[in-house]
């Protein structure tokens, strides 16, 4: 413990982290609460919470046709019985996180608001918080102190992180978007310590572990997030192009890893594995939804769900990264191709996958705007920019604690 609690690991900089973190878990219990009091059980989310339930007792496979649902009285979407009775778009694993703190309690009415508007929760503001966690981890690793602070800020006074948190008229998706942020900067963690003249595939176990977690809560809770399994290669070639091979084999480990999540996820039985992968719709783009008016309209409002301070700073961002060649390096580079390809995923999805792509971009947008501010920080007008800068977080943040205050107020 005394190694941990060293100014080198636990300083200013972490206090300063956890208090925002703090703030971020008060304002989403708040919302939790005013969404409680006033809150019914709608039958999606009473689906997932049984469908689960149901796997955790050992009696069926969510989110696939192993389950009785006319015997356990479970009403599923339409998209699971147009798809002989299996979930399109997610594992089991979403299921088996939704319900996790349902398990072993028997409250006399499941139908009371505080019980399905607490516990069913819990486990998303927790996805957030480490979600807020590695944002500000990977920023002030990229980009020193103030770059954290700027995404962190960001993070914690985001009104869809929020929601995405406390399941406020969304899905969750907050264990998808760990994973997938997770995916990305572990990979490149990866690559950078292939640099070290040591045994790195064993020295690497703890990274391969964390990697194939990552891939696992991404894909088994959105299929389509399969496309982080090629990204993450890609990146870690590019990291290390004079140690590909060893690059290979490390994510070829962590693919074993996350394989092996998600068929544990699907009891270990093969014949229900591969019924859910044979079902999965992974894919969904239609062409039409890129050239609709209404597609862009949606990510626009995406981004300034985001945060209205990112509908300023994000094209301040693209115009200074465009302008200024020293800010176009690899630490700002990377988030921003991948929350390019997000966005883009997003367009051409224009239903539920879609959605959660556009979440997924948010952290990465976070990164990326603090990663450019960090950079006007080091130049001539430091104090104008910092004045820019801390004005425009403040304003977004008493905005969202304004109109919090008013959600609760109902």
């Amino acid at each position: 413990m005394r190694e941990f609690f060293t100014h080198e690991r636990f300083g200013r900089p972490q206090v300063l982290a956890a208090f925002l973190l703090l703030a971020f878990m008060g304002q989403c219990f708040w919302l939790l609460l005013g969404h409680a009091q006033r809150e019914t059980v709608d039958s999606a989310q009473l689906f997932r919470v049984e469908e689960g339930l149901l796997q955790w007792r050992g009696e069926s496979i969510a989110g696939t046709a192993s389950t009785n649902r006319i015997e356990s009285g479970t009403f599923p979407p339409s998209e699971i019985e147009q798809n002989e009775g299996y979930d399109p778009n997610h594992s089991p694993l979403w299921y088996l996180l939704a319900s996790a703190p349902l398990l072993g309690w028997h409250p006399p009415d499941v139908n009371t608001p505080l019980y399905w508007g607490w516990l069913e929760r819990l486990p998303y503001i927790v996805f957030g918080v480490l979600l807020g966690a590695s944002v500000w981890y990977v920023a002030r690793r990229l980009y020193g102190n103030a770059g954290g602070y700027i995404a962190l800020t960001l993070y914690c006074f985001s009104p869809a992180i929020l929601r995405g948190s406390t399941l406020w008229a969304t899905e969750p998706e907050m264990a998808a978007a760990w994973g997938t942020f997770g995916a990305i900067f572990t990979a490149i963690a990866v690559a950078h310590t292939l640099y070290a003249p040591r045994e790195v595939v064993v020295w690497n176990w703890r990274r391969i572990l964390l990697l194939g977690l990552s891939l696992a809560l991404a894909v088994g809770c959105q299929f389509s997030l399969i496309v982080m399994v090629p990204l993450a290669l890609a990146f870690m070639l590019y990291v290390a192009p004079t140690r590909r091979k060893a690059a290979v084999v490390i994510w070829l480990a962590a693919c074993i890893v996350a394989l092996l999540l998600l068929f544990a996820a699907y009891g270990f039985s093969f014949e229900w594995f591969w019924q859910g992968i044979r079902h999965a719709h992974f894919f969904q783009i239609t062409r039409q939804a890129f050239a609709a008016k209404w597609s862009y309209q949606r990510m626009l409002g995406q981004i300034g769900q985001a945060g209205p301070v990112l509908l300023i700073t994000l094209p301040a961002a693209l115009i200074v990264y465009f302008g200024w060649q020293r800010s176009r390096y690899f630490g700002n580079t990377g988030p921003l191709m991948v929350a390019v390809l997000f966005l883009i995923l997003g367009l051409g999805m224009p239903h539920y996958p879609g959605a959660g792509f556009l979440l997924m971009a948010v952290p990465f947008l976070f990164v990326f705007v603090a990663g450019i501010a960090a950079d006007l920080l080091e130049t001539r007008q430091r104090g104008a920019v910092m004045a820019c800068i801390w004005g425009l977080l403040m304003a977004n943040a008493l905005w969202n604690l304004m109109e919090l205050a008013r959600v609760g107020r109902g």
